[in-house]
């Protein structure tokens, strides 16, 4: 029951907590540290004394002390001494829990900083802004815990040796980070969405979650009403997307009537009130175009125009090949299948492109090249369910 309870707590409560002892302490490590020990102690001593009345307030101060201790097992206590001075004062003075202030939003933007790598921004979110254990983030990369372990203890001594602030960015560096904090969401998102329950978390879920306190305590930005719109609106035909037979099912195969309406309602609203903001950006962009999709029949020529437009933001290969893509399903898969081959090289080892140019092979009775790249799509596929989608394509041309 005491570790249920614990555990309830630090899912709901362990960012804030962690964002508040990075920024008393100005440790990353320390912090977490310090927030361990404090969970282990609650452990001990809710089980002999009952759940504290404010569980949250209870852990804050109990991690300030097993800071303050750490500082003074430290051998270099003296160069120490003025962290140690206002950690004391700070634990001495703790207000109420519900009066702290929330630092979650400088964490974010911490753990998202642009010189960390893409892959270390990802797992240092999932970790102290989501919870998820060392074991579970190493999953989400097919990485050894070890391995893992070793990135996040080297992305936190960076973020030390760096002085990355622990810092809400200023107005002119404001976009730029923003962006780099939206795109880690949209990474975890979509790794969730890829593969599923298979990392014993999930992704989605925690992507969603983070977005809508993105949307809490920054509001009034419409990139990020666009970024949790692009999710929901995405994650509405979650419980449609996968056959009874475990294969992936394409938008125009699946059940509407299992679509989430709610969700549906909600990131409509979202992206209404984030367009009415004339503020545009390339999350917006991208939860238009989720939207559409979303119709009964989807826009296609309007899905391609979009596409353009958001290749004009983001020239990117992926954003290039969604657009070949929409002309296809708009009724031009010639054009669309010479705009793949100008994408072959450095769309080599992407499986969409692959599965792409198969179904455009296909439709135009390419069979040969179509087996072929049906072939190489499914040696790359990540999910069972993508292979099986797949393998039925492929049999169908036989």
């Amino acid at each position: 029951m005491i570790a249920a309870t614990l555990a309830q707590v630090m899912r709901a409560d362990r960012g804030r907590l962690l964002a508040a002892l990075i920024a008393r302490t100005g440790d990353f490590q320390r912090a977490e540290d310090a927030l361990q020990e404090a969970a282990a102690s609650a452990l001990v001593h809710w089980g002999r004394a009952g759940v504290p009345a404010n569980p949250t307030g209870w852990l804050l101060r109990a991690a300030l002390r097993k800071a303050i201790d750490g500082y003074r097992r430290d051998a270099s206590l003296s160069r120490h001494r003025s962290a140690l001075e206002a950690l004391a004062v700070e634990e001495a003075a703790l207000p109420d829990p519900e009066a702290i202030p929330d630092d979650r939003l400088r964490l974010i933007f911490t753990c998202c900083h642009p010189a960390l790598e893409e892959k270390t921004r990802i797992a240092l979110t999932l970790r102290s802004l989501c919870g998820l254990t060392t074991a579970q983030v190493a999953a989400v990369f097919l990485d050894a815990e070890p391995t893992m372990g070793q990135r996040l203890s080297r992305a936190k001594a960076k973020i030390a040796a760096a002085r990355i602030p622990f810092a809400i960015p200023g107005p002119e560096d404001w976009p730029d980070r923003l962006n780099s904090v939206l795109t880690t969401l949209y990474l975890i998102f979509t790794a969730g969405y890829a593969q599923g329950p298979a990392t014993g978390a999930d992704l989605c879920a925690e992507a969603i979650f983070l977005a809508r306190l993105l949307v809490t305590l920054a509001p009034d930005q419409p990139e990020v009403e666009g970024a949790l719109a692009l999710l929901l609106l995405t994650h509405v035909r979650a419980a449609a997307r996968i056959s009874p037979e475990g294969a992936t099912l394409p938008l125009g195969q699946q059940d509407r009537n299992l679509w989430d309406r709610t969700l549906l309602a909600e990131g409509q609203g979202l992206l209404d009130r984030a367009i009415a903001r004339r503020q545009p950006g390339p999350f917006q962009i991208k939860a238009a175009i989720a939207a559409l999709h979303c119709e009964n029949p989807p826009d296609w020529p309007q899905i391609a125009a979009l596409y353009a437009r958001l290749h004009a933001l983001e020239p990117t290969p992926v954003v290039a090949l969604n657009q070949a893509v929409a002309l296809a399903e708009a009724g031009d898969p010639e054009t669309a299948l010479l705009r793949l081959g100008q994408l072959q090289d450095q769309l080599a080892g992407y499986q969409p492109f692959h599965a792409a140019q198969a179904e455009l092979f296909a439709r135009t009775r390419r069979t040969a090249e179509a087996r072929r790249a049906y072939a190489t799509a499914i040696r790359l596929a990540a999910s069972p369910a993508d292979r099986a989608f797949l393998q039925a394509r492929l049999s169908a041309l036989e």
